[in-house]
């Protein structure tokens, strides 16, 4: 998760734990210190099945993607949530705010909500809309926003309104892994490849949406720089980090130019995670700005 450096955040400030799941992004490090439990996605390659976060990695995944090895993700099912809230109920959270995914991508709010039925302390369900770093935001300022005077609805809001707000483009090579998850229309994915279009993507009432088409990979990037920087400029505070699946070089010279553009100190970069990379594919590159 690309965000402000912190001092690790006290256990369940105001009696309230936050939960997300590993597509948010959120490094080990990340929910440590902002007091996130991270619940796990699974990704089955070929035969083997790994657990996102432990042993899936992106490199795994893109070797996989191009050696046209079959991927799937899989979600959490409810006892693994159950486990989770019930684990957090024990530490002492009399309340649970659980951040996570699209409902429109995934049906891992699905499982949470079932989950929740049987939690021994009360759990708000958010569906950020969003997926990735986005959804690692929403949840890290649902942690920052707790304390002692502020109620869990408050939190949860905090974390609904995040997902609300934030500006998710994303470039892919091909749209032909989304095709295969069933995240865009056949038909878009036949169009992209016939006339060889560079899509920058975006998210839109928790769906992947095509934004605009460019001609190369080349200028898609630098109209993601573009959008990048008008999204967030007249902004106050805001997060904002660079991702990408076996596209580093590209990555991280568009964060440099974008913190550059913004006067920041760095933006920062990191590879996507194995669940989201397995629906991306190799090559992608994706900005996220999340007003706070």
């Amino acid at each position: 998760m690309a965000a402000r450096r912190r001092k690790k955040a006290v256990a369940f400030p105001g009696g309230v734990a936050v939960v997300t799941d590993s597509t948010a992004s959120l490094s080990a490090a990340d929910a440590e210190r902002e007091g996130v439990a991270v619940v796990p996605l699974s990704v089955i390659v070929g035969a083997d099945a790994y657990t996102e976060g432990v042993d899936a990695s992106a490199e795994i995944i893109a070797a996989a993607l191009k050696d046209f090895v079959p991927v799937s993700t899989s979600r959490p099912n409810p006892d693994e949530f159950a486990e989770v809230y019930e684990r957090l109920a024990a530490e002492g959270a009399t309340s649970i705010v659980s951040v996570h995914l699209s409902s429109r991508m995934s049906g891992t709010l699905d499982s949470a909500m079932l989950a929740a039925k049987r939690s021994p302390v009360p759990v708000s369900v958010v569906d950020s809309r969003q997926v990735g770093l986005a959804t690692g935001f929403a949840a890290g300022l649902a942690a920052r926003a707790r304390g002692a005077d502020v109620a869990p609805e408050t939190v949860a809001e905090v974390a609904r309104t995040a997902g609300a707000g934030s500006t998710a483009l994303i470039y892919v090579d091909t749209l032909e892994y989304l095709r295969r998850g069933g995240r865009v229309n056949a038909l878009g994915a036949l169009i992209g490849s016939a006339l060889a279009v560079k899509p920058i993507l975006t998210i839109t009432d928790g769906l992947v949406v095509p934004l605009e088409k460019v001609r190369t990979s080349g200028k898609a990037i630098a109209r993601i720089e573009t959008l990048a920087a008008e999204a967030a400029e007249g902004l106050d505070a805001y997060d904002i980090g660079v991702q990408h699946l076996a596209n580093e070089p590209v990555a991280r010279q568009l964060a440099d130019r974008l913190a550059q553009r913004l006067e920041r100190d760095d933006v920062p970069v990191d590879e996507v995670g194995a669940v989201i990379g397995a629906h991306v594919g190799p090559g992608t590159v994706a900005v996220t700005i999340t007003p706070h």
